[in-house]
């Protein structure tokens, strides 16, 4: 049995990105396994979500990868993953990847990765769990999604309080130790 918790981590498919946001998958994997995370993601060869696993995998740390039927067909398999699963649907995929995961870290990425982040922020105010929620807003990548969560509680379609669901960290270092605290 794997020691250490499991940082769930959505993020990016595309390969077609910036360099820097590559380049932070691959820290964040580092870091991941040497502070003796384990990490479980939506089991993707491509982009960061395959750049943040295999690096895991390198610094000698445990990855749980789940996918779909439907993207195993078309992406294929990762190496060296200690764990993967295909499930038939996204919605399992996410409750499998849910279920596994003791904080949530919120990389850049695309539609994907911003559905997955509202399900289980929402899930949090429902009382759903209480695991942490990290926005990893690295360059700045997120600051638009922040700003739209700060005008839905101006505005009151959120009550203030809600606003305490979310940690947003502006570096890996800060990812990693936001991890550690709960």
């Amino acid at each position: 049995m794997p020691k250490g918790k499991y940082l769930c981590v959505y993020c990016g498919a595309s390969e077609k990105v910036d360099k820097t946001y590559l380049d932070y998958a691959e820290d964040l994997g580092k870091l991941i396994a040497i502070n003796d995370f384990n990490l479980v993601y939506g089991g993707g060869r491509n982009g960061l979500m395959g750049r943040v696993a295999h690096s895991v995998l390198l610094n000698g740390g445990i990855v749980v990868g789940v996918t779909t039927s439907q993207l195993d067909e078309s992406e294929g398999k990762p190496s060296g993953l200690q764990e993967f699963h295909v499930v038939d649907t996204m919605h399992d995929r996410k409750m499998q990847m849910f279920l596994k995961a003791d904080a949530f870290i919120i990389m850049p990425g695309g539609y994907g990765t911003l559905d997955e982040f509202f399900e289980v922020l929402t899930w949090k105010k429902l009382g759903i769990h209480n695991r942490p929620i990290i926005i990893a807003n690295l360059n700045n990548f997120w600051d638009p999604l922040i700003s739209l969560l700060d005008h839905i509680i101006a505005t009151e379609f959120s009550a203030k309080q809600f606003a305490k669901l979310i940690q947003v960290a502006t570096s890996l270092e800060e990812v990693i130790n936001m991890a550690k605290t709960k």
